[in-house]
């Protein structure tokens, strides 16, 4: 603690180390240094982690717990016959998207670019 200027105590505390910015970590093991990437899974590849974050997908942003203006839309896929075939896709849109009016074209965006993959007409 030191004396202030106008006689008050300030107290000064040790300075704070920057953050680290690396999203790895070595490992060293009997064969030797390896780089390895944290991941959320174990060996049998399935997913261990408890939550996973929804995205928008049109503004790739995470939707927040308090985002109560956030919707999650599923578009089913027809047949060539036009009939429901059990499969959808889903889109998170979030209340950002909704708030600025784009989320219908952002749908509709969205919805192109994933008609070609599934071959929807």
């Amino acid at each position: 603690m030191k004396l202030g200027f106008w006689g008050f105590i300030t107290i000064v505390s040790p300075p704070i180390p920057p953050p680290r910015h690396s999203s790895s970590f070595f490992v060293f093991s009997v064969k030797g240094l390896y780089n390895v990437q944290p991941k959320m899974q174990n060996e049998e590849g399935q997913i261990t982690e408890l939550y996973i974050p929804r995205k928008c997908s049109a503004t790739n942003r995470l939707i927040t717990a308090k985002d109560h203006a956030s919707v999650q839309i599923n578009i089913g896929h027809l047949d060539e016959n036009g009939v429901y075939n059990g499969h959808f896709s889903t889109f998170a849109l979030c209340g950002f998207i909704r708030a600025q009016g784009d989320a219908d074209s952002a749908l509709d965006r969205l919805w192109q670019k994933k008609k070609v993959e599934v071959k929807q007409q």
